[in-house]
């Protein structure tokens, strides 16, 4: 068990001084996918404003294969230790927070037997979870009963899982770390014309390529199929200095080409979160679940483009004409995000649902970022 060290992001064998917070981090248990990283981010935060241990246990080779496990655990309620060394939790916590990528990853929470008894609340967070899934899923879901809260990212699978579990599911959105995404208040010149990772429309992928060739668009774009990254901290420093030195940045919902997994779902990315906090323009399409216009309600937050859109190229042009509008929707981009979409404002929202009151530093980083926001816009005004 580490204890954060909240001053340099790292980690050490320090004994805490009154950890109240006890995380079950995915961090050393497999490879590290990109889509982990904002799971990691998020503790990383949590560790800064709380008094946290994490637990991020080790897989060990000795034991039970984790791929062998899983399949046993998809046909059988048996919970098998998936090849992690364990190790005995000895202190008593207010709060256990296990953040999972899909509900596969409570059976490696399972495999820590004592760790409800040693915490008087406990929350689980999933990033991914289809409503189609839920029924391969049922073995990992039962595993939820040991939690009072559950938390998805996926706001139309919680009245569905609500039915299996009962009434702990809740939804709340992905967050990003502002202060890290924040361009201001240098901001380094844009060099980056149109950004795009992950999945994208093979026709406007098309049109850009185009633009690219045609009128020396700088168009960046993935060229290979990346299954883990090397450092989860480096990873994301690269990809908020990318996106802010990037004017455009294409946004999609999430598994928006494959409707054969999410049906009719649809649900909000981090993409929208972590670009907005960066300052880039979206262009794509505005997730419609009733949730998006709730934390994206302000003007040109998303600038709408059809996923299959051959007519980017003029969407990017009518941009590039409006300079001042651009720099606008930037800046209040960033402001949004400062004020509403860190993920101080997400742990804050996990302690009222269960009662706890906030540390100190909760309310000194919520003081940074509202005085960050207001740079921004003061900014704005002396330069005009």
């Amino acid at each position: 068990m580490t204890t954060p060290n909240p001053t340099s992001g790292g980690y050490s064998n320090e004994p805490p001084q009154n950890p109240r917070t006890l995380i079950f981090s995915q961090r050393n248990l497999s490879k590290r996918l990109p889509f982990r990283c904002p799971h990691f981010e998020f503790e990383d935060v949590i560790s800064q404003i709380d008094s946290v241990d994490l637990l991020a246990p080790r897989l060990d080779p000795t034991r039970w294969g984790h791929t062998v496990a899983k399949q046993i655990a998809y046909h059988t309620p048996l919970v098998l230790n998936p090849g992690i060394e364990w190790t005995p939790i000895k202190e008593q916590y207010d709060l256990f927070l296990a953040i999972c990528g899909d509900p596969t990853d409570l059976l490696r929470v399972s495999t820590f037997s004592n760790w409800r008894s040693h915490c008087k609340k406990a929350v689980c967070l999933i990033d991914e979870l289809w409503v189609t899934q839920m029924a391969a899923y049922s073995n990992f879901l039962r595993m939820l009963e040991q939690f009072d809260t559950v938390i998805l990212y996926y706001s139309q699978s919680v009245a569905p899982l609500n039915e299996r579990i009962g009434k702990k599911c809740i939804f709340l959105p992905p967050g990003v770390d502002t202060v890290r995404f924040n361009p201001w208040p240098n901001p380094p010149e844009r060099v980056v014309d149109v950004y795009s990772i992950g999945r994208r429309s093979a026709v406007t992928h098309r049109t850009l390529l185009k633009m690219a060739a045609e009128k020396g668009l700088f168009y960046l774009y993935d060229s290979t199929s990346a299954d883990q990254v090397i450092d989860p901290t480096e990873h994301r420093d690269l990809f908020a200095n990318v996106l802010k030195r990037s004017r455009y940045f294409l946004v999609n919902p999430g598994l928006i080409d494959r409707p054969d997994i999410r049906a009719d779902q649809i649900e909000i990315g981090n993409r929208y979160f972590e670009a907005a906090a960066s300052g880039t323009i979206m262009l794509g399409e505005r997730p419609s679940n009733g949730q998006f216009e709730k934390f994206f309600d302000w003007p040109d937050s998303v600038i709408d483009v059809p996923y299959d859109s051959g007519d980017i190229d003029k969407i990017v042009n009518m941009l590039n004409g409006e300079p001042e509008r651009a720099d606008r929707m930037r800046r209040v981009n960033v402001q949004q995000a400062l004020m509403r979409h860190d993920w101080v404002y997400r742990w804050e929202a996990i302690l009222n649902a269960t009662g706890i009151e906030p540390m100190p530093q909760l309310a000194k980083r919520k003081g940074l970022l509202q005085n960050l926001a207001a740079d921004v816009m003061h900014q704005h005004l002396a330069e005009a």
